[in-house]
């Protein structure tokens, strides 16, 4: 009596193809992983590509309604769009060469007032966060910079001081610092385990 074939459902036939088409294990292993011959992996893999190819022959082929002339339109319309693109960001990059590619750099190379690309677009040619895009730093105020003054006079004076000492010397000198609550920090992380992970969180007064 002969054994009954087995049966593979198709997404399971698709599953093994495209780890075929991969290559990142042999159709060897794929089928002592998966219990398929190897035969039929290669055939299932040529089936795929087969059937790749015929999805991207039918590009360009116009939709339900439409003509000929509407696709191609279009066709020709995004690869203007696409070297448009690539010649403004080859434009671009030749210019980062010189600055730099610091987030200071990327923002000097966005055209606010550009015809051809919106900002968002800008963006993400250049990889540049848009919320990077309109950060400003915020400058030092005139206590801070006569503080860090201070602070470094002192410590040319008496370089054993550590910031608890360095912090009592303002204090007694009449600058208020190390002030409770005047600003607050947090940050939060996880530190993989050999099972699964915790998380670590930094709160800074």
């Amino acid at each position: 009596m002969g054994t009954k074939r087995k049966s593979h459902s198709v997404g399971f036939k698709a599953k093994v193809a495209i780890a075929a088409v991969r290559e990142q294990e042999t159709v060897a292993q794929l089928s002592s992983r998966y219990s398929v011959h190897s035969s039929q992996i290669h055939q299932w893999k040529r089936h795929l590509l087969e059937g790749a190819e015929g999805l991207f022959g039918t590009v360009g082929r116009p939709r339900k309604g439409e003509s000929d002339e509407v696709s191609v339109d279009e066709l020709y319309e995004q690869i203007g769009r696409l070297k448009m693109e690539l010649e403004w960001l080859k434009k671009k990059w030749e210019n980062l060469t010189e600055r730099g590619e610091s987030v200071d750099g990327l923002r000097a190379l966005i055209e606010n007032d550009s015809a051809m690309l919106s900002v968002r677009r800008q963006c993400e040619l250049l990889g540049l966060g848009r919320s990077s895009l309109y950060y400003e730093a915020v400058a030092e105020t005139e206590v801070n910079l006569c503080l860090m003054r201070l602070i470094d006079e002192q410590y040319l004076a008496t370089p054993f001081y550590g910031s608890r000492r360095m912090t009592v010397w303002l204090t007694h000198s009449g600058h208020a610092v190390n002030r409770v609550n005047q600003g607050w920090a947090t940050d939060i992380t996880y530190v993989p385990l050999s099972r699964g992970f915790m998380y670590l969180v930094a709160v800074i007064d």
